[in-house]
């Protein structure tokens, strides 16, 4: 069974070359979102293993999405991506909950499957 995936990002283009390339690599896109609230909305409802969220989003940030998806532990497993560098957060992505970080100028299945096989 397919790792399913939920891409949550404000700029269409991002979105569309998210799914195109994680689809090939075998993930199951099950979902998109432009905002925050699509966001939280749309993992409840889909309830994805992933949610790939960029952290610059039109009504929150996706740090404060990420520790609303993980606050009790049950919640998907969060990868944040942004066109910045991680250096740029400081240890915001670890704070948010989120597993891991990954730059979208790097996104790969592979990136993902290594971020999930990382210990925590």
């Amino acid at each position: 069974m397919a790792t399913t995936v939920l891409i949550v990002d404000d700029h269409p283009g991002f979105r569309a070359t998210a799914r195109a390339l994680l689809e090939a690599e075998g993930f199951d896109v099950i979902g998109e979102a432009e905002t925050a609230v699509q966001a939280l909305q749309a993992a409840r409802e889909l309830q994805p293993d992933i949610v790939l969220l960029d952290v610059q989003l039109p009504d929150l940030d996706g740090f404060e999405v990420a520790e609303r998806l993980t606050v009790n532990g049950t919640g998907p497993t969060v990868v944040i991506t942004s066109s910045r560098d991680r250096t740029d957060f400081g240890p915001l992505v670890s704070r948010s909950g989120a597993r891991g970080f990954i730059p979208k100028g790097e996104l790969s299945g592979q990136a993902i499957a290594e971020l999930l096989e990382t210990p925590v």
